[in-house]
């Protein structure tokens, strides 16, 4: 798409390949490779397309230019899109850090509390109803302690997906991140652990006060799977052995009283 509205509107200016790719000082092989879509120019290069063009970046490289024959957009705009937290093409979304899951707790249903939330902006999410969740723990790896959990709020508890994973507000467990299979027969979902050594747990639908389904996340470490999975078997082995210890502990006290 983008090499066709880079055909389009060079002709629509009336330029050859030659004359074009002189006033963005590029050979003109190069600029044959951009139409054809054998080469993709880099973000400078796009500035300087959409500027040369008075078109939008956006526009440019995911719309058919060459079919609407407009401009959608001054490209003097473009770059303000991408830093303005004011723009419509940025999310705002509220974020819960794991310091102020306590106060969340209380306040998630005053709109007030809610407004003076930090936030996230992210660009171009469908239409929904986001929030940002601090996750702390080690009882989702390899998602780490420390990531942010971007959820979509589910309204209704039949939307529920088993083995999905959702940030659940709750009366008894506070906020937590997990795996969930749904009890058909029962009024209850069991939270799941990505982490074996953690174990599995029932949460009753009555004390679930909000439920978020993961769509996606912000991560900050870039560990290696060995690393982790080193990490669960080293704290797998250390809880065996105190368990040994613990029952060795338990014999020798009823052979000694």
């Amino acid at each position: 798409m983008f090499g066709k509205n880079l055909v389009y509107l060079r002709k629509a200016h009336n330029w050859t390949q030659a004359e074009l790719a002189d006033r963005l000082d590029i050979a003109r092989t190069t600029l044959g490779d951009y139409e054809r879509e054998k080469t993709e120019p880099n973000f400078e290069m796009l500035t300087q397309l959409a500027d040369l063009f008075n078109i939008d970046i956006d526009a440019l490289i995911t719309r058919a230019v060459y079919q609407e024959g407009v401009n959608i957009q001054p490209s003097s705009e473009q770059v303000k899109r991408y830093v303005d937290p004011s723009s419509e093409y940025l999310q705002a979304i509220d974020l819960v850090e794991t310091k102020a899951e306590a106060g969340y707790l209380e306040s998630f249903q005053d709109p007030e509390y809610i407004r003076d939330l930090p936030k996230l902006y992210l660009p171009y999410l469908p239409k929904n109803e986001y929030r940002g969740f601090e996750i702390e723990g080690d009882s989702m790896l390899p998602m780490e302690s420390g990531s942010v959990i971007i959820g979509v709020k589910v309204e209704s508890l039949e939307a529920l997906r088993n083995q999905r994973t959702y940030i659940i507000i709750t009366k008894r467990e506070g906020m937590v991140y997990k795996r969930i299979q749904k009890n058909l027969a029962g009024n209850f979902l069991t939270a799941i652990s990505d982490n074996p050594l953690f174990p599995a747990y029932d949460i009753d639908y009555d004390s679930i006060a909000e439920i978020w389904q993961y769509y996606a996340h912000l991560g900050f470490s870039d560990q290696s799977p060995e690393s982790y999975l080193g990490g669960m078997v080293d704290r797998d082995m250390s809880e065996r052995i105190g368990d040994i210890q613990q029952k060795v502990t338990e014999i020798y006290d009823r052979t000694t009283t």
